[in-house]
């Protein structure tokens, strides 16, 4: 009998992450820093999609049309479901990928994203989405591609291979993947107690073995426990794309664009030196010990003159999505945490704090007199979109068309937050992507939609629904048992939510 899953974890499902980096409006700053040209995202397809939370947030949100499958019917069943409620028309399936590839109705697509599949897959699934790829990708089209890299997981190969044969070995039959995990990490732990050279050769093994044991099982089953897992080098990876005509354009994590960040001041100078780009991109991993890398290829890189690139990067438009005073001036890099100056980051975090839209160009024009120039208002608005703090804004035409459907999504999963803790992100027609909010978040909102006015209501509110499941808040780590303190816990994060966060969704166009 055939193994239908090919090696990939399947008796447990995927997290319900949403990842921006798929979101295509975020292609326009990197490709315009780098100066290339970038396209008009019409069609896209997601490969690999998990639960589709982020598929179907970017369905709903924007104008493109998507495409995509995921091999787990679990996973493609809910993504299915989210594609309905919100009524975008994403296409989705339960296709593997020699399937889905292959489908004669598939459109020619401007962009294609794979979040995390490439380093869990085998070389004939590999070989099957470059020749997609070759295919469907039209000319100026991008790919997103993110993988598991060398030489920031050389270490840990052996371990991580360790405990997959530890789990298929050693794992008692119908125990169920999350007891072979557990005992895969407790066996690790033992053996890592009886000292072996090979963590002594590798001491940052154990850190991450414990960092393991922390995390959500469900995350371990598909990231370390597959059959195939291989982090592969830059140089072998645009090895693969080679035959695909793609080109490297730059990475989709803002922060690596910005070198003060990851890169010494002599190894800024050292990469200088270096002609070739690729071998550029190579040696850089191993300044950083790069172990996940987030990059954008493109089929045919068109570079921009300087007009038409001044031109087009002033017109970008962004929009402060954190509250003001949550953002803080500080970024983390390869080289660890650096302090953002404020006499260039207090100005245009000042003029963002009313979270409406504005260009780079209305930026740089409403800071000059601070003495800010638009290199400066550049690299700021790079570090904050990379830090989450900013997005981008997709036009106004663009969201009109888009809300009536993020509304529609979005009040499904509010729906959804009645009973699980598993969905934590809303769609916004603003930035035509996903925003982050929590799951009572999520419950103040509705409690907001059943008429409710005041951060008491919604708590009372919210406390008739978790009472109803036997719930309780925690703090601390503790349960909460008593009424009256779930209540005072409820009204206390409702007022900093009534003051906080909801203006920001406002804006966003998350809630009316």
């Amino acid at each position: 009998m055939s193994d239908w899953t090919a090696g990939y974890v399947a008796d447990i499902g995927y997290t319900y992450g949403y990842y921006t980096e798929l979101n295509p409006l975020r292609v326009k700053l990197p490709f315009l820093d780098a100066g290339i040209a970038f396209p008009e995202i019409g069609a896209a397809c997601e490969l690999g999609f998990g639960q589709g939370m982020s598929a179907n947030i970017h369905a709903a949100a924007s104008a493109v049309q998507w495409w995509g499958t995921d091999f787990n019917p679990a996973q493609a069943g809910f993504a299915q479901e989210l594609a309905v409620a919100s009524g975008a028309g994403a296409r989705l399936f339960d296709q593997s990928f020699a399937e889905f590839c292959h489908r004669a109705d598939l459109p020619d697509f401007d962009y294609i994203g794979l979040h995390g599949i490439w380093s869990w897959i085998s070389d004939p699934n590999r070989a099957v989405i470059v020749d997609f790829v070759r295919r469907k990708l039209k000319v100026g089209g991008v790919l997103y591609l993110s993988y598991n890299t060398q030489p920031g997981w050389a270490a840990m190969v052996p371990m991580r291979d360790l405990l997959t044969e530890h789990a298929e070995v050693m794992g008692a039959p119908g125990q169920g993947i999350i007891g072979r995990i557990d005992a895969a990490l407790d066996f690790a732990d033992r053996l890592l107690a009886t000292h072996p050279i090979y963590a002594r050769a590798n001491p940052l093994v154990a850190d991450r073995v414990k960092k393991m044991k922390e995390q959500n099982r469900n995350y371990l089953a598909h990231e370390y426990f597959n059959r195939d897992w291989h982090p592969m080098s830059f140089a072998a990876m645009a090895e693969w794309l080679t035959s695909a005509k793609l080109n490297y354009a730059c990475s989709a994590h803002l922060l690596d664009h910005v070198d003060a960040v990851n890169l010494s001041a002599e190894q800024q100078q050292f990469l200088q030196t270096l002609p070739d780009p690729m071998f550029r991109q190579t040696v850089r991993d191993f300044m950083v010990n790069q172990q996940f890398r987030r990059d954008y290829w493109v089929k045919g890189a068109r570079l921009l003159n300087l007009l038409d690139k001044t031109e087009q990067i002033r017109t970008h438009r962004v929009i402060l999505v954190a509250p003001r005073n949550g953002v803080e001036l500080k970024a983390t890099g390869s080289i660890g945490e650096a302090t953002l100056n404020e006499g260039v980051y207090l100005p245009i975090l000042d003029l963002l704090a009313d979270h409406k839209p504005r260009t780079l160009n209305q930026i740089e024009q409403a800071v000059k007199d601070k003495g800010l120039v638009f290199a400066q208002v550049l690299q700021a608005v790079m570090v904050l979109v990379g830090k989450g703090d900013l997005a981008a804004v997709q036009d106004d035409k663009a969201i009109t068309k888009a809300r009536p459907y993020t509304d529609k999504l979005n009040a499904y999963l509010m729906n959804k937050a009645r009973g699980s803790n598993d969905l934590a992100y809303l769609a916004s027609p603003v930035t035509g992507g996903g925003i982050a909010v929590n799951r009572f978040q999520q419950l103040f909102l509705l409690a907001r939609t059943q008429g409710k006015k005041t951060p008491e209501e919604y708590a009372q509110w919210v406390w008739h629904l978790l009472a109803a499941q036997n719930q309780r808040l925690t703090k601390e780590g503790k349960a909460i048992e008593s009424v009256e303190e779930n209540l005072a816990e409820l009204t206390g994060q409702a007022q900093e939510f009534v003051e906080k966060r909801l203006p920001v969704l406002k804006a966003l166009g998350v809630t009316g």
